[in-house]
């Protein structure tokens, strides 16, 4: 199989990242919040820090590839859109997002 052909294969892994997402940021139905819960969320949106997602990345036992990419996060704590933001700028950059699919 050529190089080429192998990176438009949706690898075993496709989709491991948006499950790293999703453990780290609750993502309840919106119609069971109120519109307190909303408010609260929109002015303080939750964060996490780089070291969570790189220990949650490694107990989820990541390939090697997608270790890469949680690594390549700069310092700092993220809200779920940055965390995206950085993560799928990191999958184009490599070309993964057809084998491993990006993020939301």
């Amino acid at each position: 199989m050529s190089p080429s052909s192998d990176m438009r294969t949706k690898s075993p892994h496709y989709g491991a990242l948006q499950k790293l997402v999703d453990s780290l940021f609750d993502r309840e139905d919106a119609d069971t919040l109120t519109a307190e819960q909303i408010a609260e969320r929109v002015l303080h949106p939750a964060k996490v820090r780089r070291l969570d997602v790189i220990i949650a990345a490694e107990s989820l036992d990541l390939p090697d590839e997608l270790l890469e990419i949680v690594n390549l996060l700069p310092p700092g704590t993220f809200t779920r859109h940055r965390l995206c933001t950085q993560l799928n700028s990191a999958i184009g950059g490599h070309a993964w997002g057809q084998r491993y699919g990006t993020v939301e």
